[in-house]
Parts: structure tokens; sequence; C-alpha cells
């Protein structure tokens, strides 16, 4: 299950993260941001200790919205390393964000794992 932080908890939960975390920013009032959660629990749960989610609630942050330019909801920010790898807006498909998560995360572990 996703846990939802706030601007105070970001740096700690997000940017200083040694686990990839995916970034789902939404708000109450968008329906799509709420059909999408059961999907994104799924990839969680696919996942297990390689990667963490977190919800930040767009209205509720707007300093963190306006500093990564959310502009539509839902968004999904992959970060690594403090650093955002991948941006989806108006994110839907669970497949979309799997075959993406396929590409850039386990590369990366494959050469971690070759040195």
């Amino acid at each position: 299950m996703q846990a939802g932080i706030s601007e105070g908890a970001f740096k700690q939960e997000v940017l200083e993260s040694t686990t990839p975390v995916l970034v789902h920013f939404w708000a109450p009032w968008c329906g799509i941001c709420r059909l999408i959660e059961p999907s994104l629990n799924l990839l969680l749960k696919e996942w297990g200790t390689q990667l963490k989610l977190v919800g930040v609630n767009a209205d509720e942050n707007l300093k963190l919205a306006s500093m990564y330019r959310i502009t539509t909801l839902p968004t999904v920010l992959l970060f690594q390393g403090g650093q955002v790898l991948y941006r989806l807006d108006c994110y839907q498909r669970r497949e979309e964000l799997k075959s993406i998560l396929q590409e850039i995360l386990v590369p990366a572990a494959s050469t971690a794992r070759k040195i």
C-alpha cells in the first residue's frame, strides 16, 4: 500500500532513499488517481523490496507539485539517488510503467552484480 507523505518527509522518504521510489502525485477530486492506486499497489507487490511507493496529495503539497512541475494528475515520477529518472504524466496503464521499470531498473541491477 502506498504511504502518503508531505513536503516535510519528502527529502527523507524520496530524495535520500537508497531504494528507487515511485512518487504518485494525486488529488482527492481526481477520479483516475483513485482508479490507478490498486494498479500501483500491484506493481509494488511485484517488485517487493526493490521499489518503494509513496503518494503526494498535490493539493496539500503545492510547493512539491510546483517544484516538479505537476500540471496534470495523476503524475508518477520514478526517483533514484535523489533524481527523477522517469516521468509519466496522466499515467493510466500498469503495463506501461512495469515496462519502464524493467528497462530502467533491471539493467542497473544487472550491471551492479557484474562488478
